[in-house]
Parts: C-alpha cells; sequence; structure tokens
C-alpha cells in the first residue's frame, strides 16, 4: 500500500468514527504493518491536506478526529438556533481552580474561591463528565481528589493540560479567580479563556464530526 491510499484509508476512518481514535486503533487498520511514528506523519500530512478546507484534523487526549473548525461555527450554528447551556459562575470557578490546581480537594477549593461549594456543582461536573474523584488525601476524613478528566480535555479540543490557556501567577486567590474571567472586549489576551471555550463547546453544532453515512 502506498503512502497515498494509506492517507485515504486513515481519512475514512477518522471521517466515519463518532470518537477519537487512538494511534493502536489506527494500526489495525494495516495490520499493525505501519509502526507509530510512520502513522504520526501520515496524520500531520493530512492535516496540511485539510487546511483549507472547513473540517480540521487535530489530536485530543484519546486519539485523532476531525471537527468544525472553530471561526465556521457561527454558521454551523444558524442550522440549529437552540442555545447551548449556561454555566452559572460558581460551576465554571470550581472547573478551572480543578483544571488549573488539581488534584485538589473540596476544602482547597472553598479555600481558593472563599465560599462553601454547594455539592450540586461537583455533581454537575462529575455528570457533565469533566471531573472525577482520583484518589484521597492522606488526612482527617480522606477527603476525595478531584481532577479532570480526558473528557474534559477532549470537548476542549486539547491533547494535554500543558494545552490550557497561559495564566499569570495565581499565588492568591484574587490571581487564581482572575484566570476565570471573560476577556474584556479591548483585552490583549491571545489564549481563549475557559469559560468561552466551554460555552463552543456546549454549542448545538461544536466540534465532533459524526459518521458521514448516516
Amino acid at each position: 500500500m502506498n503512502t497515498a491510499q494509506a492517507k485515504r484509508v486513515l481519512e475514512t476512518a477518522l471521517l466515519c468514527s463518532t470518537q477519537p481514535v487512538t494511534l493502536r486503533d489506527l494500526r489495525v487498520l494495516f495490520d499493525d504493518a505501519l509502526g507509530a511514528d510512520t502513522l504520526k506523519v501520515l496524520l500531520e500530512e493530512l492535516q496540511l491536506d485539510w487546511t483549507e478546507r472547513g473540517l480540521e484534523l487535530v489530536s485530543v487526549a484519546t486519539g485523532w478526529r476531525f471537527q468544525s473548525r472553530p471561526e465556521l461555527r457561527l454558521y454551523l450554528d444558524k442550522l440549529n438556533p437552540e442555545k447551548p447551556p449556561k454555566y452559572t459562575r460558581a460551576v465554571m470557578e470550581t472547573l478551572a481552580i480543578i483544571a488549573y490546581r488539581q488534584p485538589v480537594t473540596r476544602g482547597d477549593m472553598e479555600d481558593i474561591r472563599g465560599v462553601t461549594i454547594n455539592t450540586q456543582i461537583l455533581k454537575q461536573l462529575e455528570d457533565r463528565g469533566w471531573v472525577e474523584v482520583i484518589g484521597h488525601r492522606e488526612s482527617v476524613g480522606r477527603p476525595g481528589l478531584y481532577a479532570t478528566t480526558r473528557q474534559f480535555l477532549d470537548d476542549l479540543g486539547l491533547a494535554s493540560l500543558d494545552q490550557l490557556p497561559l495564566l499569570p501567577s495565581v499565588d492568591s486567590q484574587a490571581n487564581a479567580l482572575s484566570s476565570l474571567n471573560m476577556p474584556e472586549e479591548d483585552s490583549t489576551q491571545a489564549s481563549l479563556s475557559l469559560e468561552q471555550a466551554i460555552e463552543e463547546v456546549d454549542s448545538p453544532t461544536a466540534q465532533q464530526i459524526g459518521p458521514l453515512h448516516e
């Protein structure tokens, strides 16, 4: 099988998949005849092939997938004008604390926010598949340690936590919470805020490309 044929197989498999596909699963397509490094090169070539198109090939936490380009979502949303769910300020602050300070206990979050965190907030984030308890701190009561999930990264289109928007120093509570604010209209911040990213994730037409044969 030549390079063009291999890229065609990869392209078809990824376009028809409803979930990100790992390199290991992609190797199965070729009976393991192609190594991981070779597949990465082919995938990077596919990314370039799709540069001028409405879809983009990206690597996220759980594999590779095609998704709509963010700048085109404005048009796609017209096909489905349903409003995405709105998350309260408390939910966004709690999520950001977990994302940037993980692993953290509920007590840690309350110390940073300066207020008690409603159990329903954590349940909402767990039900959404964005956070989970990954262990317990060896202290009085053995409180649960919360961290974000791979689903959280996938939904934001990220491969790792290192790709989260950069923050200024967060040595104080004020700095930690300032990272959650929506940028002002005249802000020069280049990176997408967590809150903006979440809103885009829950847009009815956001990101993941489903099977084309349905």
